[in-house]
């Protein structure tokens, strides 16, 4: 079951990436995320009916439920979408795939948890891997990168990892990935069109079939399929281990940016990647010379 959630969110998560620059135009970024995570929100409200699954979040898990609205379903996607503008969708999701570095920070500074000498060294390596990738598309400009859709994508990475430390206190406290994806979902999609009442932007759709396919993909697969399967391995794992799933995405999205939006692959670009994904295995799957002491005994 674990091996097929994260195919699952392996296929599903590469691809939405660029479902995502297909909703860029006439609707503002904030509103397209409030349609996304408006519709999944109803849908899975509506399968906690049928399925009896009802419960409304009380005591500690009120403020869980807020933050992992505001970090996974509200500020995650407004800075990946807006990093979209300005980066290509399969360079956003190699960025993406740091998140098992994050991961690993934040449960450092969260829960107290060791650094261990192989995730200091995969994120070392995943950050120089980035730095490959880049580089030549930022020195050059060729409309495939810049520098603000790399701190966008960043700081998406970054509200992904704090989403992921709330989900897995969540599920500690007893709480279905299900229940806590429907009432995050909604309070993100509230925590939008407050701030879009208050900004004065203009809740326009967009009627085409590029628009509203993009839509129903993000808001059906990518989020009520793809969150809940994500999150019940972080249940199942850690958010450290299942941040693993993130790894191989970036093939998928980058090979779909090739042939959506022209993104030519390079033999830096290639390495880049390589050193990314390498740096994320070595987080997981240390060997044997640099794995913390307590994996050796074992």
């Amino acid at each position: 079951m674990t091996l097929f959630l994260c195919a699952l969110v392996v296929l599903i998560w590469g691809s939405t990436w660029i479902a995502l620059k297909l909703q860029l135009g006439a609707v503002p970024v904030e509103i397209s995320i409030a349609y996304r995570f408006g519709l999944a929100a109803l849908l899975l409200f509506a399968w906690m009916a049928v399925s009896r699954q009802w419960r409304v979040p009380r005591g500690p898990a009120v403020p869980r439920v807020l933050g992992q609205g505001l970090c996974l379903f509200s500020l995650n996607f407004v800075c990946f979408m807006h990093a979209s503008e300005t980066l290509a969708s399969g360079l956003a999701a190699v960025v993406f795939s740091s998140a098992s570095l994050w991961n690993a920070l934040l449960a450092r500074l969260i829960y107290g948890r060791r650094l261990a000498p192989n995730v200091m060294a995969g994120g070392a390596l995943g950050l120089a891997g980035l730095a490959v990738l880049f580089w030549p598309e930022l020195r050059q400009g060729g409309g495939h990168a810049s520098w603000q859709g790399l701190l966008w994508a960043l700081g998406g990475t970054l509200c992904f990892s704090g989403g992921n430390m709330l989900s897995a206190s969540l599920q500690q406290l007893g709480w279905r990935p299900l229940q806590t994806n429907a009432w995050g979902m909604l309070a993100g999609t509230l925590l939008l069109g407050g701030y879009a009442l208050l900004a004065g932007l203009p809740w326009n759709f967009d009627a085409s079939w590029r628009y509203g396919g993009a839509l129903l993909y993000l808001a059906i697969p990518g989020s009520v399929i793809g969150f809940t399967a994500y999150l019940t391995l972080v249940g199942r794992l850690g958010p450290e281990k299942a941040a693993y799933a993130t790894v191989l995405f970036p093939i998928v999205a980058l090979n779909i940016s090739a042939l959506a939006e022209g993104y030519r692959w390079t033999a830096l670009g290639l390495a880049g990647l390589l050193l990314v994904m390498a740096g994320n295995v070595l987080v997981f799957r240390p060997p044997r010379w640099l794995a913390p002491a307590s994996l050796q005994k074992t």
